[in-house]
């Protein structure tokens, strides 16, 4: 998403970790200069070592498994570095589509069906060659929104300004939008119910939906017959677990959003939303 604070590292991390659950060896790549997912696993000495980064993969030929690390949670990290905004710079700007396509060559191609199953990149806030990068690396989307006025504009915003233009030179496909950080009541008109509403009644958008942020019984919500809880709730846990530097499986695992974080692994597997029922 061309949006901060909605939530990306923490839903690649923990998106992450339930498909190494799930028996799969994962790679998370972090290509955010601001390293949140990097952090948030313990990797502070990596992305302040600038000796050792993407750029020597991108630009001199080093093998990718050099700045790839095993975490302590059954999937494997490629951090980001302090100076992935000079690697930015540094990435050759010629042809219209091959600056886009490092990621995929030096680091993809090479892993993904040989090293790993399920690659998972978490991507800046902002459009840029990096973006492009994993956009082209990767091709399948999961976008997170949080309540606001800006969520559905801010979704608009990344269709027309990434998803569109790349989807002239090849397939880019949205696996998911994903309702995060949600913590009001649905049964008034919150900002919350907003977000939930207008994405759940747009015509295509629904196949995109979750089903723990699918609602279709609206009137049954304002009469209270029903009082679900949709979307990825604003849980303190998830904060904590930043803190101390682990997914939510592993500091709380009784959290009730693993739930939400399991369904997404289950749509990365199915290659799309599988409704249940």
């Amino acid at each position: 998403m061309l949006k901060g604070g909605v939530g990306k590292s923490t839903i690649a991390v923990n998106l992450a970790r339930q498909l190494a659950t799930h028996d799969h060896n994962v790679l998370l790549i972090d290509l955010d200069p601001n390293g949140h997912a990097s952090v948030g696993l313990g990797f502070d000495d990596h992305y302040h070592n600038t000796d050792e980064s993407i750029g020597e993969v991108f630009f001199d030929d080093a093998d990718p498994t050099s700045v790839i690390y095993d975490t302590d949670y059954e999937f494997d990290l490629l951090p980001s570095s302090e100076d992935l905004e000079q690697v930015e710079r540094e990435i050759v700007v010629g042809d219209v589509f091959q600056p886009s396509a490092l990621l995929q060559r030096e680091v993809v191609e090479p892993l993904l069906g040989d090293e790993y199953d399920f690659i998972v990149t978490d991507s800046p806030a902002y459009r840029s060659r990096l973006t492009d990068n994993a956009l082209v690396a990767t091709s399948n989307l999961v976008l997170p929104l949080a309540p606001g006025n800006e969520a559905m504009s801010g979704l608009e915003r990344t269709i027309e300004r990434q998803i569109a233009p790349l989807r002239k030179h090849m397939d880019v496909d949205v696996l998911a939008l994903v309702p995060n950080m949600l913590d009001g009541r649905i049964d008034q008109q919150t900002q919350d119910r907003q977000l939930l509403e207008r994405l759940n009644s747009h015509n295509s958008l629904q196949d995109r939906i979750p089903n723990f942020a699918r609602i279709t019984d609206w009137e049954a919500v304002g009469t209270g017959d029903i009082s679900p809880t949709p979307g990825i709730r604003d849980r303190t846990s998830i904060t904590k677990a930043y803190g101390e530097r682990k997914p939510l499986l592993d500091y709380d695992p009784d959290c009730d959003q693993l739930t939400c974080f399991d369904e997404l692994a289950h749509i990365v597997e199915a290659g799309e939303v599988v409704r249940h029922g």
